[in-house]
């Protein structure tokens, strides 16, 4: 079957074909773009400090406590 008048010119059929390849193009980077943010949300895998098993006293408790509260955010969502 063949196209009718100027669509079955070769430069239209190009045109058309470089527009359906670049939008083909554009939506797969988009997905791609998608699912890489997608996978960053999900948490690391927790890593092992040899720290974690050290106890701590009450003093170094509450001076961790401290320098906790000063890097917790404040009420506008910035660092105190």
């Amino acid at each position: 079957m063949t196209l009718p008048g100027q669509l079955s010119d070769p430069r239209v059929i190009t045109l058309f074909g470089l527009l359906a390849v670049s939008a083909a193009v554009w939506v797969a980077l988009g997905l791609r773009a998608r699912a890489r943010r997608a996978s960053a949300d999900t948490p690391l895998e927790r890593i092992w400090h040899p720290q974690e098993t050290v106890a701590l006293t009450p003093a170094e408790e509450r001076a961790f406590d401290q320098v906790v509260s000063r890097l917790s955010l404040g009420s506008a969502g910035r660092l105190r």
